[in-house]
């Protein structure tokens, strides 16, 4: 029986600063030819060696110039039917908190980007996924404290042997 593969190849991470209701979420607008004109928010392919945590984070710092002070698993898995590649997209999402007055620094994907509330930022979206995602990070991450087991990287430490910053709650 021929079936459609499942890929998982990239992340995405969805990028906030503050807590609560003050908090602020990024998009970016694409500016390159797929997905071009789009509000979308930081995603990027699984380099060889690298673990899914990690290219959330190099990729937040590659399209924005930001740091993460905390990261965590969003705890979901964005799905969606890949035509071009006959497949079956998972993509795991991250949860970035970063320093609320860091300076965004755009790379060429990008032409424009927004700190929004969350559900400005939903209404912004283009794929009822995305909006799913963005709904659940707020609940899950900004409206609550997120589960500490959540936390990248796993064990504890940044992989130099440094404790990991709690987020800026408040």
């Amino acid at each position: 029986m021929q079936g459609i593969p499942t890929r998982c190849t990239m992340v995405s991470v969805v990028t906030v600063r503050g807590a609560g209701e003050a908090a602020r979420t990024l998009l970016l607008r694409r500016a390159r030819a797929h997905l071009h004109g789009l509000w979308v928010y930081a995603a990027g392919h699984i380099e060889p060696g690298e673990k899914a945590w990690q290219t959330a984070a190099r990729e937040l710092a590659e399209e924005t110039g930001l740091r993460p002070t905390a990261l965590y698993s969003a705890d979901r898995c964005e799905t969606y039917y890949d035509a071009t590649e006959e497949c079956i997209a998972v993509v795991p999402a991250f949860v970035a908190f970063v320093d609320a007055d860091a300076a965004v620094r755009l790379d060429a994907e990008h032409d424009d980007h927004a700190w929004l509330s969350f559900p400005e930022a939903i209404a912004r979206l283009p794929f009822g996924g995305q909006r799913s995602l963005f709904a659940h990070v707020q609940r899950e991450f900004v409206l609550r404290p997120p589960s500490p087991v959540l936390r990248m990287p796993p064990g504890g430490s940044d992989g130099a042997g440094r404790a990991p910053v709690e987020p800026t709650r408040g």
